[in-house]
C-alpha cells in the first residue's frame, strides 16, 4: 500500500470507529436509567447486562481477529458494524429486560470491530510509529464520547421526543429511550456505508490452515499465556478491564444517586471525559511516546488510574478544598469542582495506559497475527468485563456506592508490577515474535 493509501486507510478506519463509538456514546447515558425502568432493574442487573455483552465478546472477538488475519480486515469490520446496527435497533424496541440482554449479547458477538481496527492500524504503520497511530484510534473513542452523550441528551429531551414522535409513523415506537437507540443504529449504519465505499483492504487475504485458524478463545488465551511478554500484558489487560468496569458501569448510578444528576447532566460529564480522552490519545500520547518508552508511560498511566479511581467516591468531600463559584455560574458548586478534578485524571491515565499496553502487544506479536494478538487481548478484557460488572454492581448494591471504586483502585496496583516485569524503562526488551492466536 502506498503512503497515500496508508493515510487514506487510517483516516477511513478512524471515521468508522468514530461512527460506531458515536452510537455507543449516544446510548450510554440512558442505559442505567433504561434498565432501572424495568421491574427488577437493579445495579446488579445493570452489571449483568454489561457482562452479557462481554461474555459474547470473549467468545467471538478472538475468532473475528483470526478471521481478519485470514480474509482481511475490511469484511470483518463491515460484519461487526452490521451487528451493531441490528443490536441497537432491537435495544430501542425492547419492552422487557430479556430483549435488552438479547440486544447486548448480539452486539458482543459482533463486537470485533475495535480489535480489527487496531490490527488494521498495525498493518499500515511501522512499529516505531504504531503507538501514536493507535492513539488516534483511541481519540476516535474520545470523539464518540464528546459528541455521542451530547446528542443522546438532546434526543432524550421531552420536546425532542415529542417532535420526532409526531413526525414518524405511529408504528415506530418513540420515547426517551428508543430514540437515542435508533440514532445509535443509524450512526453504525453510516459506518457500514463508509467502510464499504471507501475503506481499502490492508492485507492480502490468506486462507491459512483452518485447523490452526479456528481456535477457541480459551485455546488462544492458553497459547498467549505461554508466550513471554504477552503473559504479563494479558494479565495487565485483565486487571485493568476488571477494575475499570466499576467506573464504567457504576459511574452513572453514582452521579445519579449521590449528586442527583439526570441522564442529560450525566451526559455532559461524559462529554467532558471524552474531550480529555481526545486530547490525551490524539495529542498527548503521540508527544509522550516520542520521548518515553511504552513501559515508562504504562507505569505513569497506572499511577494516575490508581489515584483517580480510588478518589472518585470521595470527590464530593474533596469539594471542600475548592471555592464556591456559583456567583459566576449557578452550577459551579464546590462539589462539582471536586468531581471534575478527579475526572480530569481519569481519562488521562486511562488514555496513556490503554494506548501503551496496546502498542506493547503489537510489538510482541508477529506481523502475520496482529489480528489474533489484538483479538486475544480484547478477549482477555472481555473475560474480565464478564466477571467484573456483576461483582462491582453487587458491591454497589450490597456494600455501598464507594466499594466498586475502592476495590477497582486496589486491583490496579499489580498492573504496575506486571508492566515492570517486561523490562526497565531505561532498557526495554526487544519485541519477541509471538503467535498468540494459534495452537502449534
Amino acid at each position: 500500500m502506498s503512503d497515500a493509501g496508508r493515510r487514506r486507510g487510517l483516516a477511513i478506519v478512524f471515521a468508522v470507529v468514530f461512527l460506531d463509538l458515536l452510537g455507543f456514546g449516544i446510548v450510554i447515558p440512558i442505559l442505567p436509567f433504561y434498565t432501572r425502568s424495568f421491574p427488577g432493574g437493579t445495579e446488579f442487573v445493570i452489571g449483568l447486562l454489561a457482562a452479557s455483552y462481554s461474555a459474547m465478546q470473549f467468545g467471538f472477538a478472538p475468532l473475528l481477529g483470526s478471521l481478519s488475519d485470514r480474509v482481511g480486515r475490511r469484511p470483518v469490520l463491515v460484519l461487526s458494524l452490521c451487528g451493531s446496527v441490528l443490536a441497537w435497533t432491537v435495544f430501542g424496541l425492547a419492552d422487557a429486560l430479556w430483549l435488552l440482554f438479547a440486544s447486548r449479547m448480539l452486539a458482543g458477538a459482533m463486537g470485533g470491530n475495535i480489535s480489527t481496527a487496531q490490527a488494521y492500524v498495525a498493518d499500515v504503520t511501522p512499529p516505531e510509529r504504531r503507538a501514536a497511530a493507535l492513539g488516534f484510534i483511541g481519540a476516535a473513542f474520545g470523539l464518540g464520547f464528546i459528541f455521542g452523550p451530547g446528542i443522546g441528551a438532546v434526543l432524550s429531551f421531552d420536546a425532542t421526543v415529542a417532535a420526532v414522535d409526531a413526525a414518524l409513523p405511529a408504528a415506530v415506537p418513540i420515547n426517551r429511550f428508543s430514540l437515542p437507540s435508533f440514532a445509535a443504529a443509524f450512526a453504525s449504519l453510516c459506518g457500514v456505508v463508509v467502510a464499504l465505499l471507501f475503506l481499502p483492504e490492508s492485507r492480502t487475504p490468506n486462507a491459512g490452515d483452518d485447523a490452526t485458524e479456528r481456535t477457541s478463545s480459551l485455546a488462544q488465551l492458553r497459547a498467549a499465556v505461554a508466550t513471554p511478554g504477552l503473559r504479563e500484558l494479558l494479565s495487565a489487560f485483565f486487571l485493568v478491564s476488571f477494575a475499570f468496569s466499576g467506573v464504567q458501569i457504576m459511574f452513572i448510578p453514582y452521579v445519579a444517586d449521590i449528586y442527583g444528576y439526570t441522564a442529560a447532566q450525566s451526559a455532559l460529564l461524559l462529554t467532558y471525559i471524552g474531550l480529555l480522552a481526545v486530547v490525551t490519545q490524539g495529542v498527548l500520547v503521540g508527544r509522550l511516546t516520542a520521548r518515553y518508552s511504552p513501559i515508562t508511560l504504562s507505569l505513569a498511566g497506572t499511577g494516575l488510574l490508581v489515584v483517580s479511581v480510588g478518589a472518585l467516591p470521595f470527590s464530593r468531600s474533596l469539594g471542600v478544598v475548592f471555592p464556591d463559584l456559583t456567583a459566576l455560574a449557578p452550577f459551579l458548586t464546590a462539589e462539582l469542582l471536586g468531581l471534575l478534578a478527579v475526572l480530569t485524571l481519569l481519562p488521562v491515565g486511562n488514555g496513556i495506559l490503554s494506548v501503551t499496553l496496546t502498542a506493547l502487544v503489537s510489538q510482541r506479536a508477529s506481523a502475520d497475527v496482529q489480528g489474533s494478538a489484538f483479538g486475544v487481548t480484547q478477549g482477555a478484557g472481555s473475560l474480565a468485563r464478564t466477571v467484573g460488572p456483576p461483582v462491582m454492581g453487587g458491591l454497589y448494591a450490597a456494600v455501598g456506592f464507594w466499594s466498586p471504586f475502592v476495590v477497582g483502585s486496589l486491583l490496579l496496583l499489580p498492573v504496575g508490577l506486571l508492566v515492570a516485569r517486561l523490562g526497565t524503562p531505561e532498557e526495554s526488551p526487544e519485541p519477541r515474535p509471538a503467535d498468540p492466536g494459534h495452537v502449534r
